[in-house]
């Protein structure tokens, strides 16, 4: 009796246990951990210009890239295009438009005006082909070279068109044309105003002919030289000779006259 006793308290421990084991067994798992949205990546710099090697194998614009390190300029132009927001425009002349330059020439002036000249090529900001048509309502525009240093410019059917008040130009074709650098060649160097002035020596008029045949019925400088009064017509002289023989036929019968008295 003790026996089946203990048994039954046996059984029962036992089915507790195993009622604990099953509950523990089908409670949910716990929640997966949440994992962090990932940073976006920033986004990459854009490429640097590099002006110097541009205009080099471009061109030939060798000439402006010689002043362009001979004043520092390069280095300015490098800033504004790489290290600010609003870019750079240029304007580039080729190297026949400086040895178009005679009067006047870049030769016989200061270092600081030949600097402020090449900045004059340039504006402060970068602008697309298509912006111009909108700058040209905008009257003078400021360049690199300062606030008295201003271009106009004109948009003509697409061609765009510069007035730097010595030099009228145009813009030939676009070098490069991607923010924040544009680069457009032009036929001129563009010579400013606050430099030069306003008085913009006249073009000169064409060298006359060398040698011009004269026509028919202009008198030869011979018989200019001859003396002023013309010469004497065919009938004029036929008068003269006719008086000339009647007055030494007066004379003749005058001498036989006399000599008739003596005899």
């Amino acid at each position: 009796m003790e026996f089946s006793r203990i048994f039954m308290i046996s059984c029962y421990v036992l089915l507790l246990c195993s009622s604990l084991t099953y509950g523990q067994a089908a409670s949910p798992p716990a929640p997966a951990a949440i994992s962090p949205t990932p940073t976006p990546a920033p986004a990459p710099a854009p490429e640097y210009v590099n002006l110097g090697y541009l205009l080099s194998v471009a061109g030939p614009f060798h000439t402006f890239l010689d002043y362009l390190e001979s004043t520092k300029v390069l280095d300015t132009f490098q800033n504004q295009a790489n290290n600010t927001e609003q870019g750079v425009t240029i304007f580039v002349p080729k190297d026949n438009a400086f040895k178009a330059l005679k009067k006047p020439s870049l030769s016989n002036l200061s270092k600081d005006q030949v600097k402020s000249i090449i900045l004059f090529h340039a504006l402060p900001k970068y602008y697309a082909l298509a912006d111009f048509n909108d700058l040209s309502a905008k009257g003078p525009v400021s360049t690199l070279a300062g606030s008295q240093y201003t271009l106009n410019f004109t948009d003509d059917s697409g061609t765009v068109h510069l007035d730097s008040g010595w030099s009228k130009t145009k813009v030939t074709s676009a070098v490069l044309s991607t923010a924040p650098v544009a680069i457009y060649q032009v036929d001129e160097v563009l010579l400013p105003e606050a430099i030069f002035g306003t008085d913009i020596p006249p073009t000169p008029a064409p060298a006359p002919a060398s040698h011009i045949i004269p026509a028919a019925d202009t008198p030869s400088a011979e018989s200019k030289e001859s003396g002023s009064s013309p010469k004497s017509s065919p009938s004029n002289s036929s008068s003269h000779r006719i008086m000339n023989f009647g007055i030494w036929s007066q004379k003749v019968l005058a001498v036989l006259g006399g000599m008739a008295l003596f005899f």
